[in-house]
């Protein structure tokens, strides 16, 4: 058991910063974009902010399910590159593809059902509308955001992060100028408000798609992946997808599900309450984005030690995303407590409602100093875990927690009416729960059992 304590080894630091560093910076730069073009609409009014909180949060969740059953390729493809069967990895992506079309009907379906829980929410007819356009527009073109995260989990998977940064910082520099042209119409374009980031995230998606395709079929990668062999159904890895990457989809769904009935329950405290909740996770996805880069370097590294049979491997790789992520974590949540009054600041404009937003926002930024320390800590957990194929478990603690999360969240809100900040610190103290959870299954070594392991690298099952 000695070979499975943490033990710090600079070789495995090295090599998991090189990996991502790479993907924080493409992480990082999604969370620009989201923050930025929250920025540009909150100039609009507080109402324009919060609604783009809402339809995003409520876009996400649509097509999450099928969203984390895809973002699963980063695993398998890393695990077969660590069995040396290149030519799977090519499979992956081609059944990730096909995956994606056969979803196209069902994210219409999902469209036209979700179109209607802001208002079951309790929204203002006007946040309403501007909810309802934002997300149908996401919702229509998220097929493109589908193969996007096949693309990327790919070149995640094989190591290449640097190409998802390149892809990404370009679909990035496009969207940001892009929205402000859009929003506020600018040079000769009509003012298209909120429909304008959408309109422009969606073109940005398929910029950042090209840039993708471009590098997956190079010479170099048809060759070495056999490439042309690969555009066939395979039912052994459709299965390996489903079996392992339906847990973490429905995980997604279900957390991502919960967050977004919190958040909608929230909103409905009044205008100051949903401003004040979007300003918050506006910094809080510059903390939190980022990590996933983490998380997805991480997961690489620990399925490539999987596949290739060096369990060993995998505590060096622990000890440095812990490291990292709370070094990440605590920099941050230093900045978020210190600076908090300026940051609350920075996305008040006009005089509506201002004092009340103000007030709830600077004591919200309190618990997100504390929470994202946590953030560091689950990322990484999270990251080990999927990379080892323990996606049902994560899917049935997380998925708990977060359910009881929300089940406290609707006492407090709906039945109690016991105030925001009371609803803010069950929020926190949830938080903190997940990661102590997570913690403990880490510690174990059940994830690690090898005939666990022989059975998930198995493709008939």
């Amino acid at each position: 058991m000695s070979n499975h304590r943490l033990h710090f080894d600079a070789t495995t630091l090295f090599a998991l910063l090189k990996m991502s560093v790479p993907m924080v910076i493409s992480q990082g730069a999604f969370a620009v974009m989201l923050f930025t073009d929250r920025y540009f609409l909150a100039q609009l009014s507080p109402l324009h902010m919060a609604a783009v909180l809402g339809g995003g949060v409520a876009w996400y969740f649509s097509f999450s399910l099928f969203n984390g059953i895809l973002a699963y390729a980063n695993a398998l493809v890393a695990q077969y590159l660590g069995a040396k069967q290149l030519h799977k990895c090519s499979k992956v992506v081609s059944q990730g593809i096909l995956m994606s079309c056969a979803c196209i009907p069902m994210l219409f379906i999902i469209t036209l059902l979700m179109r209607n829980i802001f208002a079951v929410m309790g929204h203002t007819p006007e946040q309403i509308e501007l909810e309802k356009s934002y997300y149908s527009i996401l919702m229509y073109c998220s097929f493109f955001t589908l193969l996007k995260v096949c693309m990327a989990s790919f070149f995640s998977g094989i190591g290449r992060t640097s190409v998802v940064m390149i892809c990404d910082l370009a679909g990035i520099l496009l969207n940001i100028p892009l929205c402000y042209i859009l929003v506020f119409g600018k040079f000769g374009f009509p003012t298209m408000g909120i429909e304008g980031a959408a309109w422009a995230t969606v073109i940005s998606t398929l910029v950042t798609l090209l840039f993708f395709f471009s590098f997956y079929l190079t010479i170099h990668n048809r060759e070495r992946f056999d490439i042309g062999a690969s555009f066939l159904f395979e039912p052994g890895i459709v299965r390996r997808y489903l079996r392992l990457g339906f847990p973490s989809g429905m995980e997604l769904f279900l957390n991502v599900a919960a967050f977004n009935l919190f958040l909608l329950m929230f909103q409905s405290y009044g205008i100051p309450e949903a401003a004040a909740a979007t300003i918050v996770f506006n910094w809080d996805v510059l903390s939190f984005v980022p990590l996933l880069g983490l998380n997805i370097a991480t997961m690489s590294l620990i399925g490539n030690a999987v596949g290739s049979g060096n369990m060993e491997k995998t505590s060096a790789v622990i000890t440095a995303g812990y490291v990292l992520g709370l070094g990440y974590s605590l920099v941050l949540a230093t900045v978020y407590f210190v600076y908090r009054i300026p940051l609350v600041d920075v996305f008040i404009f006009g005089d509506v409602d201002t004092v009340a937003i103000r007030e709830l926002t600077r004591f919200m930024m309190i618990g997100l100093s504390c929470y994202v320390l946590c953030e560091g800590v689950l990322q990484v957990a999270t990251g080990v875990l999927r990379g080892a194929g323990d996606t049902r478990w994560i899917m049935i603690a997380s998925v708990s927690l977060h359910w009881l999360m929300l089940l406290s969240q609707f006492l407090i809100i709906k039945v109690f009416d016991l105030g925001p900040r009371v609803s803010w610190i069950g929020f926190v103290i949830t938080i903190l729960a997940i990661a102590v959870v997570f913690l403990l299954r880490l510690s174990g070594n059940r994830w690690r059992d090898p005939a666990r392991l022989q059975a998930l690298m198995a493709e008939c099952h």
